[in-house]
């Protein structure tokens, strides 16, 4: 199995394709359909997994990969450690513009202060963004929808004059240098 490279294929005309990384694939489906659902100009392909590395059949009829999201359920460790190894996988060009963390629960009373603190400083190590979404709600999944869609069109370079690199600067994660030490 080899590294999930950012640059390996071509793009395709005005189109941008995003992977969802999931361990449970409880909310890919719901937050899958509310990205086709978004108005938008540019075709989407949507691609799901529940873990990388991804299986190399096909993999040269997959297409590029222009976002890759891993979902990060904060109520479940194992989300978290799936996230971690699975980020082995994946080339560091994906860090700069084309990579972000999605946390669902993190209102949550259960949830370990740590883990959340643990995230932070992953989304931090890797220069990515760390975005928070209701999954409860179908206004949730919307909101984080419309916000992936926004980074997509980015990454994807379907906007003149931004690119992911420029985007990575301005949307990555930071944490206190005071909670590094920890």
């Amino acid at each position: 199995m080899s590294l999930l490279r950012p640059y390996s294929k071509l793009p395709e005309l005005n189109t941008a394709n995003i992977l969802l990384v999931e361990a449970e694939m409880e909310l890919q489906g719901r937050l899958a359909e509310a990205i086709l659902l978004q108005d938008k100009d540019f075709n989407t392909n949507v691609r799901m997994a529940r873990s990388l590395p991804l299986p190399v059949q096909g993999e040269g009829s997959r297409p590029r990969i222009d976002l890759l999201v891993f979902i990060v359920n904060l109520r479940r460790e194992s989300s978290l450690s799936s996230v971690e190894s699975s980020l082995r996988h994946v080339d560091q060009g994906y860090c700069l513009g084309k990579l972000c963390f999605l946390a669902t629960e993190a209102r949550c009373g259960s949830v370990p202060p740590e883990r959340l603190a643990s995230l932070r400083k992953l989304a931090a190590a890797h220069c990515c963004p760390l975005l928070f979404m209701e999954s409860q709600s179908a206004a949730g999944v919307s909101t984080a929808a419309q916000r992936l869609l926004s980074l997509l069109k980015v990454s994807a370079g379907l906007v003149p004059g931004a690119t992911a690199l420029y985007l990575s600067t301005l949307t990555h994660c930071t944490v206190p240098s005071n909670t590094l030490t920890d």
